[in-house]
């Protein structure tokens, strides 16, 4: 591969990884925030919603942003807003001002999947599109476990907010370093996003079903693997904590070997996307059906790095087949409305998730999450084979 494939595809991993730590380190703040404010757990709970709730309402709005004034203007301003919003939680003196820096950290974010995207799609080879996907979509991984460490870290050092104002002073040096390094586009006519002509094309419209479904896996997993390391294993907290890092590393691979296979193997590029894509949901589905019956924690955690690899790790393949049948010029649209569908289904699978372990236990809970896995893998298959 040529050195301006890894020019490119670095600068954006890193802009992902710095932006992932600035939006994640709120995550990883809950019981900073507990302390600093006297906060209750419901309350904890609203400040995870506003942040998901800035991020889904402003990725169309990104989306359109990219689509009109390009990735490099969306991605340095993004980044910029990311740090800010970052100096804004820690210097919220009250949690009715901590309220609204979460929100716009969160609407900053949303600059990331539409920016990045295009990116990856407008200035790599065809050839080597997916692997690129796959390595970049490894920022948002290792973007929160480094803002775990980080925020928790440096809170047990100095002072709770330290942490925000180091990853806030991270996100303004990459935002310079990114706008020396990543080059600046040909001048091109602004376009506006059709929406309508999205939304009518019904391939489109599937896969972005199949993005619900693909999301309700991700959020929820990855929210209860300590919880039920914890609970039907017995293990330990610490233990628990264990698995989910190493499912965050298997999805990572997962992305990045995807990615691979899916510029290697022969066949029309929808074809090869969305063949794996759909290997990935019904795999994952079987070993959601199969993950309660774990009676160890080392079954567990081989349950659950399969999960990463496989249902985990299809995000980058997920928007690897949107590149597949919109325009190039509508990607930036279409790759945020393919967020807001993963996003979505963080609102509401959790506690569904939830409900159905305090009623009839893991197996219906984990039942449920395979059967979307399997519904996942079934609607890649119709965009595969176009049937509607």
């Amino acid at each position: 591969m040529d050195a301006r494939f890894w020019r490119i595809v670095t600068a954006v991993t890193v802009w992902h990884v710095a932006a992932s730590v600035c939006y994640y380190s709120v995550y990883a703040g809950t019981p900073l925030f507990r302390d600093a404010f006297g906060l209750s757990g419901l309350e904890i709970g609203l400040v995870i919603t506003v942040l998901t709730l800035g991020y889904a309402a402003f990725l169309l709005p990104f989306g359109i942003a990219t689509d009109r004034f390009g990735e490099r203007r969306t991605l340095i301003g993004g980044l910029t807003g990311l740090a800010l919003g970052a100096v804004a939680v820690s210097v919220a003196p009250s949690y009715w001002l901590l309220l609204p820096a979460v929100f716009l950290l969160g609407t900053m974010y949303g600059s990331a999947t539409p920016g990045t995207n295009k990116a990856i799609f407008d200035r790599i080879d065809p050839a080597r599109h997916h692997r690129a996907i796959g390595i970049k979509q490894v920022g948002p991984t290792v973007g929160s476990a480094l803002g775990a460490v980080l925020v928790t870290g440096l809170a047990g050092l100095f002072f709770w907010q330290s942490g925000y104002l180091v990853a806030a002073a991270g996100g303004l040096a990459v935002a310079g370093l990114f706008f020396v390094v990543f080059p600046a586009a040909t001048q091109t006519e602004a376009t506006r996003p059709d929406f309508r002509g999205l939304l009518s094309n019904r391939t489109y419209v599937v896969l972005l079903l199949a993005g619900v479904c693909f999301g309700a896996a991700f959020y929820t997993t990855t929210g209860y693997t300590v919880l039920f390391v914890d609970e039907s294993i017995g293990a330990t907290v610490a233990t628990g904590g264990l698995v989910l890092a190493a499912l965050q590393i298997a999805s990572s691979v997962g992305r990045v070997g995807a990615g691979t296979l899916a510029d290697l193997l022969p066949g029309a590029p929808r074809v090869r996307t969305g063949s794996l894509l759909a290997v990935q949901g019904a795999g994952g589905g079987v070993l959601f059906f199969l993950l309660p019956s774990a009676e160890t924690t080392l079954a567990a955690g081989v349950a659950f790095v399969g999960l990463g690899v496989l249902v985990l790790g299809s995000l980058g393949l997920y928007f690897s087949c949107i590149s597949t049948i919109v325009d190039s010029d509508e990607l930036g649209a279409a790759s945020a409305a393919g967020q807001l569908a993963v996003t979505v289904s963080g609102l509401f699978a959790p506690p569904t998730f939830g409900y159905l372990i305090d009623t009839s236990g893991y197996w219906a809970a984990w039942g449920f999450l395979g059967t979307l896995s399997f519904l996942a893998a079934g609607l890649v298959l119709l965009v595969i084979f176009e049937v509607f």
